[in-house]
């Protein structure tokens, strides 16, 4: 039987959180991390993130509030582990080159731990973006290179002009509830190594709705919830986690939420659960947005 805990086991600095291995990029990084979509991170809750261990701190230019989360982490720099995105219409090199200087600016960094792509660009080859990414690995700005949306055959595409082993993560949508892409992915990322970061874990919001569109879900769940002593998100949370190369980076603009999400880690779901939940939910099928 799994145990929950709804807060981490040590509060304040130097929390103790589950880790996994951020692809072949030889660092750890928290299992819970925090998303910062829709700009509803505020300051105070990325300093809670920091405080217990959901370290991974997932923003991107298109947010529009890296700079808030610079100054969320000033002075706190060594906990976080920083992850941005450059927006497609900016993978031509120069643009590439200089949205990356504008990130830096906006969180007051020096090096980005994680850039990623946000999404394949249909008008600019990869030859020339990756060249440009590979450039900033070079120059000391960006640790390690990821991308976000891409399916399996454009991460074998990037592969190839990278290497093996370059590309360390993939950013996709992954939930009990929408789970068709990513399953095309993910055989994929754990033959390679790549770490994947799964977005929308909760639905963005849109939990009772989804549940309401699974009427046999929603008693599976509780059940669940019942034998586990979790909330309804940290077990759709740790469901994910359940995948290997799978962390996840849920979004809140609560605290207490913080807290809440954080105790997904550190625990499994039985395989009997797992498998009544995804059982219950029935085919995660996607939409694919960026296309």
């Amino acid at each position: 039987m799994a145990l929950c805990m709804s807060e981490p086991q040590i509060s304040g600095k130097g929390a103790r959180m589950e880790t996994k291995p951020l692809g072949h990029a030889g660092v750890r990084v928290s299992a819970v991390g925090l998303g910062t979509w829709r700009d509803r991170a505020s300051v105070p809750v990325i300093q809670r993130a920091l405080d217990v261990g959901a370290t991974l701190i997932d923003t991107a230019e298109s947010y529009g509030n890296e700079d808030d989360v610079g100054r969320a982490i000033r002075g706190r720099r060594e906990e976080a582990f920083v992850a941005t995105k450059v927006s497609a219409r900016n993978h031509r090199r120069a643009d590439l080159l200089a949205a990356a200087e504008r990130s830096l600016r906006a969180l007051d960094i020096e090096t980005i731990d994680l850039y990623q792509l946000h999404a394949p660009s249909s008008t600019v080859p990869f030859e020339e973006t990756f060249a440009a990414m590979d450039e900033l690995v070079r120059a000391g700005k960006v640790r390690h290179l990821g991308v976000s949306n891409f399916d399996a055959r454009e991460l074998a595409e990037a592969e190839r002009i990278l290497g093996e082993g370059r590309i360390v993560e993939n950013q996709i949508k992954y939930s009990l509830f929408d789970h068709e892409f990513a399953d095309t992915v993910i055989p994929f990322c754990v033959e390679r190594g790549i770490a994947v970061m799964a977005y929308s874990t909760l639905e963005q919001g849109l939990l009772a709705e989804r549940l309401r569109e699974r009427p046999a879900l929603g008693p599976v769940l509780d059940g669940v919830c019942a034998e586990t002593g979790c909330t309804r998100a940290q077990v759709l949370l740790n469901w994910a986690l359940c995948c290997e190369p799978v962390v996840v980076i849920p979004a809140t603009s609560r605290p207490e939420r913080v807290n809440e999400n954080a105790g997904a880690a550190g625990w499994r779901l039985s395989p009997e659960q797992y498998g009544a939940l995804t059982e219950a939910a029935g085919p995660g099928r996607s939409t694919y947005w960026w296309r």
